[in-house]
């Protein structure tokens, strides 16, 4: 279980047994008796027992009444926080695919519910329990490859990075519409960036083959291309029609995987499924790329401000987006302004948290024409206040790619229309 899970859920059933709900306004009938076979269950279903079921990294099922009865004053709490489930991005700040946030309207259900005691309600009301399948959620995959050694997450500790080679040398450029990472014990898989390693710099880094090497932050090389990112209860979307990403001749994949210990020695060797386009691409995205190495935070410093900006130089459209710092960020945001003036958001994410960065992947791609300036923000908490600062007291911090170290890097998957 992740440490950090681990103290919020500790702290939260702490609350829960001596903190009474402040009232929040539900917009369901206040006469309405709420149950779960009704009512709650199809949130649990659709937001939670993805990842809240045996052998994945929650830390307890959410699969029945009995589960969801035993922690509903945790589950009002984190929800009303929004500490779960896990969504970054502030609404009307962009359009995801695959958001998990909940709704007020969702959120205020819940905790009227939990106040009320909670009640089953008929058994006959209660959609169908969630049904998980061992198939690629694509379908049959064109490659299946995994890593070539099991790798051996301690029982204790802090929690370790490591990038893989995961070897193809394919024989000749792929072009790559989807992907699907599956770790084989999600329980020590916080998340995993998977890249393409076109000139065999990973091989160079390796402490001997199929062993890998310790990373955090970067790779210890400039990235040829990103494949994306896999998180827990993330789902894998295809490319829009007619757009590829190239897998170039001779290239293998790297991945950087983010183990946490759950107190016994545990083994991970993740598999990773690659779809293949039947046509040439029309489009193939690119990476717009914005960031700054100009980092220095005093110590103590609580509103250290970072911020880049570019000019796209072609008409684009934006399929997704990759923010990046570490430890002691605190705020992201990315907007688009228009030559007209007209603002457009991509980004606003206020609590940034490390252990919970994502790939974004917009529902409905962003066109933007040439001349749009592009800016990006991050904003970093040096102080002792900030809970996620890895140095006591703190100290102070520049660029770089080490856990004491911060960056600042905002990714933007375009294609040029």
């Amino acid at each position: 279980m992740n440490l950090r899970l681990a103290l919020i859920a500790s702290a939260c059933l702490s609350l829960a047994g001596t903190l009474s709900f402040s009232r929040v306004t539900s917009p369901v009938s206040p006469n309405a008796e709420l149950t779960f076979a009704k009512d709650i269950a199809p949130i649990i279903f659709n937001h939670c027992s993805t990842c809240h079921r045996p052998g994945q990294v929650a830390p307890f099922p959410l699969l029945s009444y009995a589960d969801v009865k035993k922690r509903a004053k945790l589950i009002a709490l984190v929800t009303q926080s929004r500490t779960m489930p896990p969504w970054k991005p502030e609404p009307g700040y962009g359009d995801f695919l695959g958001a998990r946030r909940l709704s007020d309207e969702q959120v205020a259900m819940i905790q009227r519910w939990v106040e009320e005691g909670a009640p089953e309600g008929n058994p006959r009301d209660l959609p169908p329990a969630p049904h998980f399948s061992d198939a690629w959620s694509l379908g049959k995959p064109d490659l299946v490859v995994k890593m070539p050694e099991p790798f051996t997450v301690p029982a204790d500790g802090p929690d370790v990075y490591h990038c893989f080679v995961v070897p193809i040398s394919a024989p000749e450029n792929q072009d790559v519409v989807a992907y699907e990472f599956r770790p084989s014990n999600p329980l020590v898989v916080h998340h995993a960036i998977v890249v393409e390693d076109a000139y065999g710099a990973a091989r160079r880094l390796e402490t001997q083959p199929g062993a890998g090497y310790p990373c955090f932050g970067g790779f210890g090389f400039p990235v040829a291309g990103y494949l994306g990112i896999w998180t827990p209860g993330s789902i894998p979307h295809p490319e829009p029609e007619g757009v590829a990403k190239v897998l170039r001749k001779g290239s293998n994949l790297m991945v950087q995987v983010h183990f946490h210990p759950t107190g016994k020695t545990e083994k991970e060797q993740s598999t990773i499924a690659l779809y293949f386009s039947k046509e040439p691409p029309r489009k193939i995205p690119e990476d717009f790329a914005l960031g700054s190495m100009d980092i220095d935070i005093p110590a103590g410093d609580k509103h250290y401000k970072v911020a880049d900006y570019a000019i796209l130089p072609y008409d684009a459209v934006v399929l997704g987006i990759i923010p990046h710092a570490h430890k002691l960020c605190r705020e992201i945001k990315a907007f688009a302004t228009l030559p007209d003036g007209t603002q457009k958001p991509l980004l606003w994410i206020k609590d940034w948290d490390f252990n919970w960065q994502e790939q974004y992947q917009y529902a409905r791609p962003i066109s933007l024409p040439q001349g749009t300036r592009i800016d990006a923000e991050w904003i970093y908490d040096n102080s002792a206040d900030n809970p996620n600062n890895p140095s006591h007291p703190p100290q102070r911090v520049t660029w770089g790619e080490q856990s004491t170290d911060e960056m600042a890097e905002m990714h933007l998957e375009v294609i040029r229309k």
